[in-house]
């Protein structure tokens, strides 16, 4: 059986065995590329994101070597004029760059073509010596007219985790490939996949010719790589899951028109576990994180305390080199980390965001080995701060107010009621385990400054909060009442937790009242 080219659509059967959500409407975009000026196609998302099983369906359908009809029928792109048009009809090669992750680094190139020009020789026993992948490939060509669809998933493997001397190597070989005057002559379609997008030498791409399809400039390509909020609800509707608590873990994700995409892979694992646990460790590592967040310290420290608070930071995102080694600012580490998938931009806005409580979790589970010392205490003593709350105990919680205060890089930017908010709503970090939190809900006759819905199925209180500034915690309570806040839970909580906070700025410390009002 060949390992690159005309193996068949046995990986796409597992697929479908699965479940499967149906993303082949891709191959629609596909098809309208093909044998194009545009055919050079990179597509760039996070891990997990469904980059492995759009390409294991592209190979399904374009491969000559099978019969792929009954996998495909009844998905989207059945429904396209020109479906069956390219259906097995090429000689395609899938290269997955996994494949040589145990190679040398200092050879992996050159054993990598020797594979590659190997099975090529079993489909065409003609080929004479050589180990280029490129003059294989032309040599093919001219001897027999055929011209190929190209595809490779984690296209980028060498370029992230090698040194600079088979990084350039392995672009050359790339380039030998893609940029000569034969390449649109060798290939109908080539289709990359991998987590950066191509490498920039300067300001300009490695590869040119590519059109690029990423995370942060999907195009066409945006709802199929990911889960839509309209799939999770089919499935949570499917396998009896709670959507809401199901958003709150996974989604966050803004990607291109879709405001609301969720981690593929960790919905599909909190379905198989019936549990909305974190699952990003399992597929990603957070020392990327660790890594990064160091470059640049002053700056980069206390905008990932704001994105910790709920908050959203400006980031200039074009000037990243899409290279792990060059990383010469905060922009390029968040920039890094969006395509990483540790946090969201909105390309509206241009702003990034931490996405759901699963990669928060991520990053406080790094923040606790980064030396950040007092934000890793305060961090971890929020649980604690919960649990007092709901116990009513005001001095402890006075107290703990007290001691974050003078560490909060957002608090030392500013003294008022919005530092107050961020302050405390990264004190109450743990919350978001079992609440949704709303900054500035509208709700009653005005809006309210911080507010704790307990998640479905939770049997915590909500809790309202109302901040004051050189005022009284008393008269925030009050102001709770007055303009009836706690409208907004009608239906959530049959109890209701009022918090009033207020900071004397004379004796630098917080004043809290707790009162306890029954829900509806």
């Amino acid at each position: 059986m060949s390992e690159f080219i005309d193996y068949g659509n046995i990986d796409f059967q597992r697929v479908t065995n699965s479940n499967f959500i149906d993303k082949s409407g891709v191959l629609e975009f596909l098809n309208s590329v093909i044998d194009t000026r545009n055919s050079f196609i990179c597509i760039s998302r996070p891990r997990r994101f469904g980059k492995s099983v759009a390409a294991q369906m592209a190979y399904a359908y374009y491969d000559r070597s099978c019969n792929s009809e009954k996998l495909f029928e009844g998905l989207e792109i059945t429904k396209s004029p020109n479906y069956k048009t390219h259906l097995n009809k090429y000689p395609t090669i899938y290269i997955d760059w996994n494949k040589f992750s145990t190679y040398d680094h200092k050879t992996v190139v050159k054993e990598a073509q020797k594979r590659f020009v190997a099975d090529l020789k079993e489909s065409y026993p003609f080929l004479t010596e050589t180990e280029s992948f490129a003059d294989a490939l032309t040599e093919i060509n001219k001897k027999t007219g055929d011209r190929f669809v190209l595809i490779i998933d984690e296209w980028d493997m060498l370029v992230r985790d090698e040194d600079v001397k088979t990084r350039d190597e392995y672009v050359n070989f790339l380039r030998a490939m893609f940029k000569s005057n034969s390449a649109n002559k060798l290939f109908l379609l080539v289709y990359m996949t991998g987590i950066l997008p191509i490498i920039k030498y300067e300001t300009q791409s490695a590869l040119n010719n590519f059109d690029e399809c990423s995370i942060i400039n999907p195009g066409a390509t945006a709802k199929y790589y990911g889960f839509t909020r309209d799939e999770v609800i089919a499935l949570c509707e499917k396998h009896n899951m709670d959507f809401l608590r199901m958003a709150h873990a996974y989604d966050g994700y803004i990607i291109g028109e879709e405001r609301s995409m969720f981690n593929p892979n960790s919905v599909m694992k909190a379905i198989r576990n019936r549990n909305y646990g974190s699952y990003w460790e399992k597929s990603a590592s957070y020392t990327y994180i660790e890594t990064y967040i160091h470059i640049n310290d002053e700056t980069v420290r206390p905008k990932i305390e704001e994105m910790l608070n709920g908050g959203a930071v400006a980031v200039e995102v074009t000037s990243f080199r899409n290279d792990m080694r060059h990383i010469e600012n905060a922009d390029d580490v968040f920039t890094l980390l969006v395509h990483l998938g540790y946090l969201s931009y909105d390309p509206e806005t241009y702003r990034v965001m931490i996405p759901n409580t699963e990669v928060s979790g991520e990053f406080r589970n790094t923040i606790a080995k980064a030396g950040w010392d007092w934000l890793s205490k305060a961090l971890a003593n929020s649980l604690t701060l919960l649990d007092k709350t709901l116990q009513l105990d005001t001095e402890y919680i006075a107290n703990a107010f007290d001691n974050y205060r003078p560490n909060a890089s957002s608090v030392q930017r500013i003294n008022n009621e919005a530092a107050m908010a961020c302050a405390i709503r990264m004190a109450y970090f743990a919350a978001e385990r079992d609440y949704k939190i709303f900054h500035e809900l509208p709700s009653g006759k005005g809006f309210a400054d911080m507010v704790f819905v307990p998640l479905p199925k939770s049997s915590r209180p909500a809790i309202v909060v109302e901040l004051k500034y050189d005022k009284t915690a008393d008269g925030a309570i009050a102001q709770i009442k007055r303009k009836n806040y706690p409208i907004s839970l009608k239906g959530f909580s049959k109890k209701i937790i009022l918090l009033g906070v207020n900071y004397n700025k004379a004796m630098s410390k917080h004043e809290v009242e707790l009162e306890v009002i029954e829900g509806e």
